[in-house]
């Protein structure tokens, strides 16, 4: 009886963290986005994160996407070529897996792992030096000045080096199919021009959008609700990037989904 009680507390307690957590976020996002439509955010802070998550995260994006276009165009070729003895529909591989699922996902990836953990870091910091407590004293809100402008500048930068991403995975596969599988670059080409619809890229830059927001609010929650000291700015940090990344891949099928039923890439 007293093992049952235990289990039943411990169960109790995951349910109140997660409904406290909920709370606080639904908070935070009815006051970040009453800011936003109500114009009352900081151009310049915002212009600064845009800075910081989208053009210091294009090389890591750039990298990343363009071998994954190269090593989906090689794995494909030589898959195809065991099965059809031609190397076909290298084109239309490449393209639709980057657009509709690989190129949001890995620049997703890369976006928490470095945006995502520095925000956390940064806003923790801050938490446990009691910086925040001290915005509070001078009434200035803390969502104004330190989390919209990380909310607009994400949900810009997100589909933007998603859109990036693609472009440049698309280019690592047109590489590797012209010089190493000898396709003709005009056959790769009309094969991604043909099957990879307006739809399909619209229903990648849209979950995008998405994986941004997830990431952001994951990064501020954690950073404005983080204690411990350096252990717990280091703890959040890591907490934070694990998450996001999981909500992400999670969010992932359901986005791809609802998506789908709606007809935008289906």
């Amino acid at each position: 009886m007293r093992h049952l009680m235990k289990i039943v507390e411990i169960i109790g307690k995951i349910f109140l963290n997660a409904a406290e957590a909920i709370g606080a976020v639904a908070t935070m996002w009815r006051k970040a986005f009453e800011i936003i439509v109500k114009g009352k955010w900081e151009a310049k802070l915002t212009i600064e994160q845009m800075n910081e998550i989208g053009v210091e995260s294009f090389a890591v994006v750039g990298l990343t996407s363009l071998f994954t276009g190269m090593v989906l165009a090689f794995q494909s070729g030589f898959s195809f070529i065991k099965v059809f003895n031609e190397p076909l529909y290298v084109g239309s591989v490449v393209g639709l897996s980057l657009v509709k699922e690989l190129g949001p996902v890995l620049t997703s990836m890369v976006i928490a792992g470095r945006v995502g953990a520095s925000i956390t870091a940064e806003l923790g910091t801050m938490n446990v030096t009691e910086q925040l407590d001290a915005l509070y004293t001078l009434g200035t809100s803390p969502v104004r000045y330190l989390a919209v402008p990380r909310f607009i500048a994400m949900m810009i930068m997100a589909p933007t080096l998603a859109a990036l991403a693609n472009i440049i995975g698309i280019l690592g596969g047109y590489l590797v199919a012209t010089l190493q599988l000898h396709i003709p670059g005009g056959v790769f080409w009309e094969e991604v021009s043909t099957l990879v619809e307006f739809n399909d890229v619209a229903h990648g830059l849209i979950k995008s959008f998405f994986f941004g927001l997830i990431i952001v609010t994951t990064s501020c929650y954690k950073g404005f609700n983080c204690s411990g000291g350096a252990e717990g700015v280091g703890r959040a940090t890591t907490t934070s990037v694990v998450i996001s990344m999981v909500l992400v891949l999670v969010g992932d099928y359901f986005l791809s989904a609802l998506l789908v039923s709606l007809g935008i890439g289906g």
